[in-house]
């Protein structure tokens, strides 16, 4: 008889019980090759959460037609932006995970266990929650790393989630931070990574803030993700003490004919080329770690289509990838989410000696191990 549920991982009386915390980023393809992209945009590009059309008249399109094409295209732009430890993407999740790993292990030798997966791609949320489970995790916290909350975005990470949990025979308990936007801690690392740009540079004669474009249809439907991106960049804003002259908002990353969210960072990078703009300074605040979208397309494409338009002076500022005020965000926003689960005056030693005594109670019943 055929099992549909994941093998379980061998179970001790004795074992530790620890807390699993699963950070989800978006994903990214194994090297920047048209061979590896084909089956990462696959599985991105068939995600009903990601593109909202019908499988019965999307399919064919994407099977005919963009997976013929759009591979080699992104492997070039990948390969631009790719460096020698890989997608920089992967490098800056998977640092992030093992810093939050050494603070609650090594400063506070709390029972924390913390993993990463990518939605798409590798490493899988699938192999990630068995990681976690074969560590003992028997509650997991995930937090998608999406500071604003969007349908295609938080909401597809966690349908995956979701989705392998059904597979799992014995479920850890499940707690998940839907955003983080207006987290005071995350508004800070933001201002605190432009003020230390500035402080090297000087400040420019403007800021744009680039966010993620999404069909414009899905905040029609009640998706919050625009009103959530406003916010961010008016908290951010205030936080730099800016009036509403030296900073704008525009939405970048548009695919299709649909119409997506504006004003679109395009037209705003030639609108303020056109204008003379002296010095311009582009921050993503709905990206944490660098990627495609930062790296090649407003640091790279950004910088050509503005200073084409008339524009002087353009600078990138990263994104908060390892920063030290990020690690130190991250923590802030995940600890309340743990309350319950971790006990602060937790005592390794007493912890050890609990899972002995259950070993012995359940020798005494019959258990083997």
């Amino acid at each position: 008889m055929s099992d549909r549920f994941l093998q379980e991982p061998p179970y001790r009386h004795d074992a530790p019980t620890r807390v699993g915390v699963l950070l989800i980023n978006l994903g990214t393809p194994e090297a920047p090759t048209a061979a590896a992209l084909k089956p990462y945009l696959r599985q991105f590009l068939s995600d009903q959460r990601v593109v909202e059309i019908p499988p019965w008249l999307w399919q064919p399109i994407l099977r005919g037609i963009i997976l013929n094409t759009r591979p080699k295209k992104s492997a070039e732009k990948y390969a631009q932006i790719w460096t020698k430890d890989g997608s920089p993407l992967k490098v800056y999740s998977e640092k992030l995970a093992r810093q939050l790993q050494g603070f609650w292990g090594n400063s506070r030798r709390q029972p924390i266990v913390v993993d990463y997966a990518m939605r798409y791609g590798q490493p899988s949320v699938e192999s990630a929650v068995m990681r976690l489970k074969a560590q003992g995790c028997q509650q997991i916290l995930a937090l998608p790393l999406y500071p604003q909350y969007a349908a295609s975005s938080t909401a597809s990470a966690l349908d995956e989630l979701y989705r392998v949990l059904q597979n799992i025979r014995n479920m850890p308990e499940l707690r998940v931070i839907k955003h983080f936007h207006d987290h005071p801690a995350y508004i800070n690392a933001l201002a605190q990574r432009v003020l230390g740009h500035w402080q090297r540079n000087g400040r420019p004669d403007k800021l744009l803030m680039s966010f993620h474009g999404v069909p414009k249809f899905s905040l029609d439907r009640g998706d919050p993700y625009h009103c959530e991106c406003h916010k961010t960049a008016r908290l951010l804003a205030e936080a730099l003490n800016l009036n509403k002259d030296q900073y704008e908002v525009a939405f970048q990353s548009r695919f299709g004919k649909a119409e997506w969210l504006k004003p679109y960072a395009v037209e705003t990078l030639e609108r303020l080329g056109k204008a003379g703009t002296g010095k311009l300074d582009v921050i993503c605040p709905g990206f944490v770690a660098d990627c495609l979208e930062t790296l090649e397309e407003i640091a790279m494409e950004g910088k050509q289509t503005f200073l084409a338009a008339g524009g002087k002076e353009y600078r990138y500022i990263p994104c908060l990838n390892d920063e030290a005020y990020w690690i130190d965000a991250v923590i802030q926003i995940i600890e309340p989410h743990l309350a319950g689960w971790i006990d602060p005056a937790f005592d390794a030693q007493a912890a050890k000696l609990a899972a002995d005594d259950r070993l012995v109670r359940a020798q005494q019943l019959g258990a083997k191990q």
